[in-house]
């Protein structure tokens, strides 16, 4: 079996458009770990918010990885073992939090079932609560009530202006931390050198398979860097341009079964 690793990411990839694993794609990837073959979910997501999809999929059963935070968390789900991990700096969350402010956007970050935020009521807000599955917790002082340390804050809001926010960020904190849009309405700000290759290159160390043994299907931008690192790198029908551009091959959309064809025809 020339793949043993499939690398999955969940929005717009693993879900449909109706947030749901489909029966056909359910069933083919289970097939495929009965088989031997390892499964990670690769997400922005906080781990709350992977671990129903990771219990659907069995890789409680079998042996499946959860990689949350866009990296900055590896656990391996059959033993509950946290194998890797990277914080925020707690110095750079004041300035974090003064560029959403400034420029009228929720900032929000995580605590176990929570999304916390001040803007409990902002769309971007409520979008990313539906997403994870998990509760809005209003903050009066974001600073003062988030848990430290974190391991992400997002920044959401209207995508043209978030645009220009990245640009503006990224130039100040590309040698301190990560900057990156996962979705045109999401920025995540993630620990340096966090990024979904970076830490899947620490899990094939650890379980010693090599990058031309995994299989990295995926639709937005964060998924960019594991689809270009992996053996065969896969794009959604519906991912962004540049994904698209950068992929090995190119498999139906997420409403069209795209994950179970693409593991159909290579593993």
């Amino acid at each position: 079996m020339k793949y043993k690793l499939l690398v999955l990411d969940l929005d717009g990839t693993l879900t449909n458009s109706k947030k749901k694993i489909t029966d056909r794609t359910r069933n083919t990837l289970i097939e495929a770990q009965k088989r031997g073959v390892k499964i990670v979910l690769a997400s922005g997501r906080p781990t709350y918010g992977v671990a129903p999809l990771a219990n659907a999929l069995e890789l409680n059963r079998y042996e499946g990885y959860i990689l949350s935070y866009n990296g900055g968390e590896i656990i391996d789900w059959k033993t509950g073992e946290l194998m890797y991990k990277k914080w925020l700096e707690n110095d750079i969350l004041p300035y974090l939090y003064k560029c959403a402010k400034e420029n009228g956007f929720a900032i929000v970050t995580y605590d176990h079932e929570f999304v916390l935020t001040e803007s409990p009521d902002d769309e971007y807000v409520l979008k990313e609560a539906l997403l994870n599955v998990m509760k809005i917790k209003k903050v009066d002082n974001f600073l003062e009530a988030i848990p430290r340390p974190i391991t992400k804050c997002l920044i959401v809001g209207e995508p043209k202006r978030l645009e220009i926010l990245e640009k503006e960020m990224y130039g100040q904190l590309k040698d301190k931390m990560g900057v990156f849009r996962s979705e045109p309405y999401f920025l995540e700000l993630v620990p340096k050198g966090i990024d979904k290759a970076q830490s899947l290159s620490v899990l094939l160390k650890e379980i010693e398979l090599a990058k031309e043994e995994m299989i990295a299907i995926g639709d937005g931008f964060n998924d960019l860097s594991m689809i270009q690192y992996a053996g065969l790198g896969i794009a959604m029908a519906n991912a962004q341009p540049i994904v698209r551009e950068n992929a090995d091959f190119i498999t139906l959309s997420n409403d069209e079964d795209g994950v179970a064809y693409a593991v159909e025809k290579f593993i």
